[in-house]
Parts: C-alpha cells; sequence; structure tokens
C-alpha cells in the first residue's frame, strides 16, 4: 500500500451519454466518469473505448480535448452509435435502462495494443458492464495479456447484463476491487445480512481470491475496506445531494489515486469519501469546475 507507481493508469470501457427523465443528458459510463476524475486529479490517465461517429460522439471527443484528456485510445465506429443510457429514480437512487450494442461494446485490442508498446501503464480499470458480450471480453482478454496490469475491477451489476461466471472472473483478474454491499451480497449469497456479515463475506471474498484490497461501499454510510492489516473502516459524509450518479466512480478515482501515490489505506478511504459526497452536490457524474479538483488536492497536499 505505500509504494508509488509511476506512469499513467490505463482505463477502458464504456462513454455513454446518460439521459434524463426531464430531457436532459449527462457524458457518463463508469471508466469514462473514474477516467475524468483522474484527470482532474492530475494523474493523466489513457482512456480506451469507442465512440460512434456521430454527434455525441464528436461532442466526447471535444469534451476530452478541452479537459486536457488523452484521446488516442477512443477509436470512432462507423456502425454502431455513442452509448446511451436512460436514468429513472426511485426513492433518490438512480436505475439504469442500458441500450445494447453501442459502440463501447466494439472496442479493438488490436488498434490500441501497437500504441502502448512503450509506455507503462502501473494500473488497469474496468467496470464489469465491459464482460457484456463476448466481444468486449475477448479484447479485455487480449489488452491484459499484452499489458500483465495490475488491475482495479469495479463491479456494477446492471440486469441484464452480467452473469455471475463473468464477475467471477472478473474478480480472479483483480488486485484491488471494489463493489458494494448490495452487490456483495448477490456475489456471496449470504444467508443472514448485517454489517457483521458484510464483512465476514468480504473478508472471505479477499480470502478466496488473493486481493490486495477489497473495498466496499454502503451508501451514506461510508465504506470499509479488507486488506492484509485487517479492516479499515470510512466515516460517512454529511453531504447536499442533488443526485447520486456517479457517486461510485468518483469514490473509485480517488482509491486508484491513493494506490498509486501511496496514501494509507485509511486516509485513501475518507478522501474517496469527501470526494464522493461533493460529487453527490452537483447534477450528473462529472464536472468542468477545476477549482473543485484543486480544492482537495490543496487539502491533501498533494
Amino acid at each position: 500500500m505505500n509504494s508509488t507507481n509511476t506512469g499513467s493508469p490505463i482505463i477502458v470501457g464504456e462513454v455513454l451519454f446518460d439521459c434524463f427523465p426531464d430531457g436532459a443528458s449527462v457524458m457518463g459510463g463508469a471508466p469514462f466518469n473514474v477516467a475524468w476524475h483522474l484527470q482532474g486529479l492530475g494523474l493523466s490517465p489513457l482512456m480506451v473505448t469507442s465512440v460512434g461517429d456521430d454527434e455525441r460522439g464528436k461532442v466526447v471527443l471535444d469534451a476530452m480535448r478541452e479537459w486536457g484528456m488523452d484521446t488516442r485510445g477512443v477509436q470512432v465506429s462507423n456502425t454502431y452509435p455513442t452509448g446511451q443510457v436512460t436514468v429513472s429514480f426511485n426513492n433518490g437512487q438512480p436505475a439504469y435502462s442500458i441500450e445494447e450494442n453501442q459502440a463501447y461494446d466494439h472496442i479493438k485490442a488490436k488498434k490500441i495494443i501497437p500504441q502502448l508498446a512503450k509506455e507503462h501503464f502501473p494500473l488497469l480499470y474496468h467496470g464489469s458492464l465491459l464482460t457484456r458480450t463476448a466481444a468486449s471480453r475477448t479484447m479485455l482478454d487480449d489488452l491484459m495479456d499484452y499489458l500483465k496490469p495490475d488491475t482495479f475491477v469495479d463491479i456494477n451489476l446492471r440486469p441484464p447484463w452480467w452473469t455471475m461466471a463473468d464477475i467471477k472472473k472478473s474478480i480472479t483478474t483483480a488486485k484491488w476491487l471494489k463493489l458494494n454491499d448490495e452487490e456483495l451480497v448477490t456475489v456471496m449469497q449470504p444467508k443472514v445480512v448485517g454489517t457483521h456479515d458484510l464483512i465476514r463475506c468480504a473478508q472471505q471474498l479477499f480470502d478466496e481470491n488473493q486481493l490486495e484490497a477489497l473495498i466496499v461501499t454502503l451508501g451514506d454510510k461510508g465504506a470499509f475496506c479488507v486488506s492484509p492489516d485487517g479492516v479499515v473502516t470510512g466515516q460517512p459524509v454529511n453531504a447536499s445531494v442533488v443526485d447520486t450518479v456517479g457517486a461510485g466512480d468518483s469514490f473509485s478515482a480517488v482509491m486508484i489515486a491513493g494506490f498509486l501515490q501511496g496514501w494509507p489505506l485509511e486516509e485513501t478511504l475518507n478522501r474517496a469519501l469527501q470526494f464522493a459526497a461533493a460529487i453527490c452536490g452537483i447534477r450528473g457524474a462529472t464536472t468542468t469546475e477545476s477549482a473543485l479538483y484543486d480544492g482537495f488536492l490543496n487539502k491533501w497536499g498533494s
């Protein structure tokens, strides 16, 4: 936990537009959100994805360039559209209706691998939605076989786009694993569910897969992390909530920053919760307000 890695993280997976009930649309997708926040936090990620040769695809590329992001890993499809998701809310919690056969389902490993030969990537991030198609699973396998990276896997169970077999395979490739309490219960299927049971299940999953860290988010109750040194708890943060879209992605970005920069685990966990609370105070999952990132970096002494 205390080593510092040089090089840029590589973020693989979907970029899409979250379409809200009032007609508004916001760029999103868990990997894109993570990459965006890492850029804001000064880690210069390489985003590997695909967009359509359409207006939304142009919006994505323009936004990335304006934010200073590396766009070499963004492929443009003449066949498939830029991703789209319809967002609805139930008691303040977002639900997602995800379109199939989107551009990000057709990322080509052979187009990106030649660009990676002379570069060092200390971490590869992907979410579980990336494994929803055979083509994406093959692409991910090819990329990981080539890079042999340390991997941060973010479990995002979006019915019907997952199978237990694909989730368990992703978990076996992870060095760092993140999921929320409901996802942990789904994966482990404990007979009783309370705080003690969650920790027991997390420790079992950690031990079975020889992870370096297993992070479980608990919504407004904070988070905890299992590591070789035991269980560390992160304290919940009171926040003025506009929406919770992308909160987990902002949390992941700070956890990645902490792992790569050698922050102490408890400090990393609490910083991630603080940043996620701030993102809950804005509409959508990302922001172009550099001051938000600068404020946290100054506070953290980074």
